[in-house]
């Protein structure tokens, strides 16, 4: 008898994996009959990961989406799976152990069947609580073994966690493969293992890019897996996932009993798909994230995060060759700082104690690697910025590390009086729903149905905060706006002979706006070509007092502080050297900057949330 594979469409992760969002909820509703009607799904991962805090980058509220996009499904009797970080929910940093057991009961109420939950460190301690918490909101919770290839993860070492979760209760098991690099036949002997122990469904997630993975979907079936992970054009392959044509196709050929496709409905959403990204979130999405790239088995940076790395790479090339070009020294190109970062990731990965690399960890490592390089591009020493979420995985305090750390970063440590750590993750991170009540009675928001809205911001305080004030639509449709408009000036012909351009142009850190012209030109049509010209887009200095600037060490957004338990700074308030007084946040990481002398804060430059520049001044201190 044929034994039967089913296919689960993550179509939430075939667009982080390609590039930084997910379509609103509208284009969400307008996909599903037509991935239903395509008739070869037993599941779809409809949210998780950043899911929800997307929506709230767009300005929009994700229980609306969560609710409107799982329900279609669930009348087509298709299950729906989230991703879930464990001890870090849905976000990039440690997570009350409240506000966990309130995420399970408000996805399930939403309409998620199934959790799929995964540390980033496969340390169990943190996904074992998380079991009960989705048994208890009635949901199937599937565990994940996040794959990766390094000396200390082998065969047994996946087995044996495998045996640990089982034990403790989980229904399923996800070889969650995140960045392709997992070997076929090492797969293939953790199913196999996997089944010893009991008979539990197990799901094979991975990633194209690399190359290994087709042949991984085939062995990890013949040892008995019993769901694959598919993605579809236009979003399959490169960064993202196998396509399902190729998928079924491969496993018939073996003898798997697979389900058809309804390929009129499959070209419906691949239309959709691509209508999709016309309209905005191609403009997000890197060309270069469609190639197969073999050199990603060497740093085993997944999938899944390759989407943002590329648009986070243009602002950190962007930053490199600003310091390059005051020094009058040669540009790096877009492909010299990728090598350099992929090398950096093999140097400082068994550094750090071979975290696997994924969410958050393979950003944690990914972000130190870059800025290392950024830091010997421009001539100082590595490891010189560390931000706090980092140093947490470094000293124990999210779960306990595979590896040893090197010396380096053990000096390190203990120079800077940093302590480790060895208990319990979760008892680092105190209840806090009853601060959140409380603040949300006091702005006099509503905590929704289901105490969904409540769960969201004490998920994502920062975000929601910007979502309910209406900056962060504000800022969404800006970025757009500006995307838009660069994308149309690159394919924009070639201006004629006569034309007049007016350029912002950075001397010496001061913004001046100078009017070219191209060949004869009558002084009056400078003249009128200046005045027509939009205002430069140079924010306005904010009003500031006397003493030294603290400088922002790189580009991204400025934050007073990164969550509701700190104070912000205000000025007139006196500091001393080494004290935390606001955040930029690059990167999915929030980077302390700490003051370098004692003092007072006689001006705060900038204000929450708002975009900063290398070498921007944020705050003076006297």
């Amino acid at each position: 008898m044929e034994r039967e594979v089913k296919f689960s469409l993550v179509f939430r992760d075939m667009w982080q994996s390609a590039g930084k969002y997910v379509p609103r909820v509208d284009q969400l509703v307008k996909v599903a009959p037509a991935i239903i009607e395509m008739g070869c799904f037993a599941r779809v991962e409809t949210n998780g990961g950043g899911f929800e805090q997307v929506n709230l980058l767009f300005g929009e509220n994700p229980n609306k989406a969560v609710r409107e996009w799982t329900k279609p499904f669930h009348e087509a009797g298709i299950q729906t799976h989230m991703l879930d970080r464990a001890l870090n929910g849905l976000r990039m940093s440690p997570v009350p152990a409240d506000v966990r057991k309130l995420f399970y009961k408000v996805k399930h109420a939403q309409g998620t069947d199934i959790t799929r939950t995964f540390c980033g460190l496969n340390d169990v301690r943190n996904i074992i609580p998380s079991i009960g918490y989705a048994h208890a909101a009635g949901m199937i919770s599937q565990c994940s073994l996040c794959i990766t290839f390094s000396p200390v993860h082998t065969v047994e070492y996946y087995v044996n966690m495998a045996k640990q979760l089982i034990e403790a209760g989980a229904d399923e098991i996800c070889i969650k493969d995140m960045a392709g690099i997992g070997r076929p036949v090492s797969l293939g002997k953790i199913v196999a293992g996997i089944k010893k122990i009991k008979n539990i469904p197990v799901q094979y997630h991975s990633h194209a890019g690399p190359g290994f993975n087709m042949a991984s979907i085939l062995e990890v079936c013949q040892a008995g897996c019993d769901y694959i992970d598919v993605g579809m054009e236009p979003l399959s392959w490169g960064t993202g996932h196998a396509d399902l044509i190729s998928v079924q196709a491969m496993l018939k050929d073996a003898g798997f009993k697979v389900p058809e496709i309804n390929m009129e409905a499959y070209m419906k959403v691949r239309s959709m798909v691509q209508e999709f990204m016309d309209d905005f979130l191609g403009l997000y999405i890197s060309p270069k994230n469609r190639l197969m790239n073999s050199l990603l088995i060497a740093p085993g940076l997944p999938g899944g995060m390759m989407g943002s790395l590329m648009a986070d790479l243009e602002t950190n090339l962007e930053s490199i060759n600003k310091y390059k070009a005051k020094r009058n020294l040669p540009f790096m190109t877009q492909d010299e700082l990728l090598i350099k970062l992929f090398n950096e990731v093999a140097y400082v990965w068994p550094r750090v104690g071979y975290p696997p690399l994924v969410t958050p960890f393979s950003q944690y490592v990914k972000n130190l690697a870059m800025m290392n390089v950024m830091a010997m591009e421009k001539g100082k020493e590595r490891w010189g910025m560390i931000a706090d979420d980092i140093w947490d995985m470094i000293l124990g305090k999210a779960g306990r590390l595979p590896g040893k750390l090197a010396p380096e970063i053990i000096e390190k440590a203990e120079r800077e009086g940093r302590k480790f750590f060895d208990g319990n993750p979760q008892d680092n991170y105190p209840d806090q729903l009853e601060k959140y009540r409380k603040m949300m009675l006091e702005k006099q928001w509503d905590k929704g149905q289901d105490d969904e809205e409540l769960f969201e911001y004490a998920m994502h305080p920062a975000q929601y905060e910007a979502y309910k004030s209406g900056k962060a639509k504000e800022d969404f449709l800006a970025d757009v706006k500006k995307r838009r408009e660069e994308k149309a000036n690159a394919t924009a012909p070639v201006e004629a002979e006569n034309k007049t351009k007016v350029l912002t142009v950075d001397v010496n850190g001061r913004p001046y706006r100078v009017t070219v012209a191209y060949g004869a030109v009558d002084p009056a049509t400078l003249k009128a070509a200046a005045g027509a010209a939009p205002a430069a887009q140079v924010a306005a200095p904010a009003p500031v007092g006397e003493g030294k600037d603290v400088l922002s060490p790189l580009e991204g957004k400025f934050f007073l502080v990164k969550n509701t338990q700190e104070t912000p700074k205000k000025v007139g308030e006196k500091v001393a050297k080494g004290d935390v007084i606001c955040y930029v946040e690059a990167m999915k990481t929030y980077n302390a900057i700490r003051a370098e002398y004692d003092g007072t804060i006689t001006a705060i430059c900038a204000n929450s949330g708002d975009s900063v520049s290398e070498d921007d001044v944020l705050m003076k201190i006297v």
